[in-house]
């Protein structure tokens, strides 16, 4: 019987050669007998890899030819080495898709010369949910309140993987809005590690998107349970999953923060506005990406995606592919006086 999942998880090299894909006569994309590579950018075992791996099983049947699907990881610097690739190196004839972190035009913001991609001119594809975030904390730490953080003599030690990860940037936007105080270690190649790293006792919290820290384990055991605590959340409204857990926003209002301070809060943040963003390399042929976008909007209505996405508790709420673009083009073209407010808090 013929499966109606055409995936299959594996690692092939960067220089893996494909064949173009062809052009029927009537200008529809054909990918029959092609190979679909989607390109993620971190390692295993995190929410943008395993929610790239499940559109990697469905989105096949939705494009024309029904390809064959293929994952592979590329972790590094959140996403910049995958972005770096399938902006430069990736062909732009719609075999390649990337799965990146929504963080990753921060390196570009703040100039880094590691960056070799303009954020704003990827081919964008869509995002199957925004992310707002939280941070937790282990129950068994001195940190109980905010207050203990902010007038602890040693700052508890946060886990992240880079500037543009959520567990890098939402400490350093909470000490410039709230006052608070942190150490973010970074270099972690995923999500997973961090929460080992917690397990451990070398790390005292991480802040991550709430959908994952109550859908999956082990967070979602541990908050269950009681290990670990939820003492903060980025969203405008509040999370009914964490109860009564306070939002940023509703801090900031109590104490005041600054308007500027508030305006470089809203553009960090903003990452969760992409989601976990799925593109296809610039210069992609218009029609091409026109099928690939209609293709993957017809995989998020699947009532068997749907079903899936449910039996993992992920959450699903689609970002388009306009709203991305929209985004893109005015996350990367903020101010000077914004920027710099941005990278003090990202490079100290």
């Amino acid at each position: 019987m013929k499966s109606s999942v055409n995936f299959i998880a594996c690692f092939i090299f960067a220089g893996a050669v494909v064949s173009p894909l062809r052009v029927a006569a009537q200008h529809e994309p054909d990918f029959k007998g092609k190979t679909l590579r989607i390109v993620i950018g971190t390692s295993t075992g995190g929410g943008v890899d395993l929610y790239a791996r499940l559109v990697g099983q469905f989105l096949g049947k939705h494009l024309p030819g029904e390809p064959f699907i293929m994952a592979q990881n590329m972790p590094g610097a959140s996403s910049v080495v995958a972005a770096n690739y399938l902006y430069a190196v990736a062909k732009p004839d719609g075999l390649t898709l990337g799965a990146l972190q929504g963080g990753a035009f921060f390196d570009q913001l703040l100039g880094h010369n590691t960056v070799k991609f303009d954020w704003a001119k990827f081919t964008w594809i869509g995002s199957p949910e925004r992310l707002e975030a939280q941070l937790y904390m282990r129950a068994d730490t001195p940190y109980k309140t905010l207050d203990d953080i902010r007038h602890a003599s040693e700052a508890p030690r946060c886990g992240g993987a880079g500037t543009g990860a959520t567990g890098y940037f939402v400490p350093k936007v909470l000490e410039e809005t709230l006052g608070l105080k942190f150490k973010t270690v970074t270099g972690y190649q995923s999500g997973g590690e961090i929460d080992i790293a917690v397990e451990r006792g070398e790390l005292h919290c991480r802040a991550f998107d709430i959908g994952s820290f109550v859908g999956r384990d082990p967070t979602r055991t541990w908050f269950k349970t009681g290990y670990v605590k939820s003492l903060i959340q980025t969203g405008r409204k509040r999370d009914e999953r964490l109860g009564d857990v306070p939002t940023l926003y509703e801090l900031m209002d109590k104490q005041k923060t600054p308007d500027s301070l508030r305006r470089m809060a809203t553009v960090v943040l903003s990452s969760g506005g992409f989601g976990r963003p799925m593109v296809a390399p610039p210069g992609t042929p218009a029609e091409i990406a026109r099928v690939i976008r209609d293709g993957y909007a017809k995989m998020l209505k699947d009532p068997e995606f749907i079903a899936e996405v449910k039996k993992r508790r992920y959450d699903l709420e689609p970002i388009s592919w306009e709203e991305m673009q929209s985004l893109a083009k005015e996350v990367t073209s903020q101010p000077a006086d914004v920027v710099e407010r941005v990278k003090k808090i990202l490079e100290n």
